[in-house]
């Protein structure tokens, strides 16, 4: 049973199509000028250029001698790659409370998909796997195993794969394990790698967009893919940042489009606003889930105008990242951190897109370049809904 203790985001650490620093992501985040932080490649897709968000160049992967060779992939690697800022963080809460209560929840939806397909393509060709390749590298469970490992951590450590909202549910898992008392502390997030594969299956449901997505607009006709790895230091220790609440619905309406009507959206946010005491007039932000398909964009528009009206501003961050798939909720989580995190004149991440508004959507109160709150954010939300309905809304709020 919930004990009803706040639960604090002590700590986070992001990579993505914005770099791999804190300082990086807040430059792109609080811009005057379009970053324009996407890449526009045929790297995952031969032959096809697409806007992806990709890693800046200057972001290099470490490499995983030190790990098991099944768990050598470059999932892995970029999941290592957020975690290490955080590592001298995590010893000290081992050191603390024990390794056993420390837990450790990942969301990820592609593991070594990747290193399973070039293996499967080699087999094709000559009839035999590489040397030393072990199928359990494309096993969901295998980063969380892997960073388990790496850090020591001996607590309750499990992946989940619920595709899009997966990031976002690890932070709701983790929440739920420190108020239920069965653990003092909780690495969670999400990460997921580009893979060819990944590219190839979204482009046969016709959901890709070759040019940057456009949230919102009534030009919008699909998606960037991206990757990211984003991961929070969770304790009941207080600190300027806290997951107020959240919410989580099943659809049950279709296996990819949502439901219209929006009411599993509107019940993800709804009990995220419950679960934290506050009211819809008291968040200042909601990150869209904005992923500038017709149909994510049109329930979602319904779903937040249905709560918010246009009190709160909103913005997709999806034109600057990407649409990073598992990884997505924990690194949207991460940029609603940094609005409330040292950020005395409540600066918003702009919504970048051509401005031609949807007539047929409701009208939000679309986030544009310098827009700013003049003080601190209160409370900000962060959606995430996935393909088969599942959907989950996180609130942060300031400490």
């Amino acid at each position: 049973m919930e004990t009803g203790q706040q639960v604090y985001l002590n700590a986070v650490s992001a990579i993505s199509a914005l770099g791999a620093s804190a300082e990086n992501m807040r430059a792109a985040l609080f811009a005057d000028v379009d970053p324009k932080a996407l890449r526009v490649t045929e790297q995952y897709s031969p032959g096809r250029a697409l806007a992806l968000g990709c890693l800046p160049d200057e972001v290099n992967l470490p490499a995983l001698d030190f790990a098991l060779p099944a768990q050598r992939s470059r999932n892995n690697a970029l999941a290592w790659a957020a975690m290490l800022p955080l590592r001298a963080q995590v010893e000290a809460l081992l050191s603390r409370f024990g390794a056993e209560r420390v837990a450790l929840i990942v969301g990820t939806s592609t593991g070594g998909l990747d290193e399973g397909a070039h293996a499967a393509a080699m087999h094709r060709q000559t009839g035999a796997f590489p040397q030393g390749f072990d199928y359990t590298v494309q096993e969901l469970g295998d980063v969380a195993s892997f960073l388990a490992r790496s850090l020591g951590i001996k607590g309750p450590v499990h992946s989940t794969s619920t595709a899009c909202s997966s990031g976002a549910k690890a932070l709701a898992s983790g929440a739920r394990l420190l108020r239920s008392g069965m653990v003092d502390a909780v690495i969670a997030g999400g990460v997921d790698a580009l893979s060819p594969f990944t590219v190839a299956g979204f482009s046969a449901l016709e959901a890709v967009s070759a040019e940057r997505c456009n949230p919102l607009s009534a030009h919008r006709h699909g998606i960037n893919l991206g990757e990211a790895a984003a991961f929070f230091v969770m304790t009941r220790d207080e600190a300027p940042v806290r997951l107020a609440g959240w919410g989580e619905s099943q659809d049950a309406h279709h296996m990819s489009a949502p439901d219209p009507s929006g009411r599993g959206a509107i019940s993800a946010m709804q009990q995220a606003l419950d679960r934290a005491g506050m009211q819809a007039a008291q968040v200042d932000y909601v990150n869209l889930h904005g992923t500038a398909t017709p149909h994510n964009d049109a329930m979602e528009s319904v779903a937040v105008h249905a709560l918010f009206g246009t009190s709160a501003a909103v913005s997709s961050t999806k034109p600057l990242t990407g649409h990073a798939l598992a990884a997505a909720g924990a690194l949207e989580a991460a940029i609603c951190w940094h609005v409330l995190h040292d950020n005395p004149q409540g600066r918003l991440p702009a919504h970048w897109w051509d401005g031609v508004a949807d007539a047929a959507l409701p009208a939000l109160n679309i986030a544009g370049p310098q827009s700013a709150l003049g003080c601190n954010a209160r409370a900000v939300l962060s959606n995430s809904f996935a393909f088969g309905g599942s959907n989950c809304a996180l609130l942060l709020a300031a400490g």
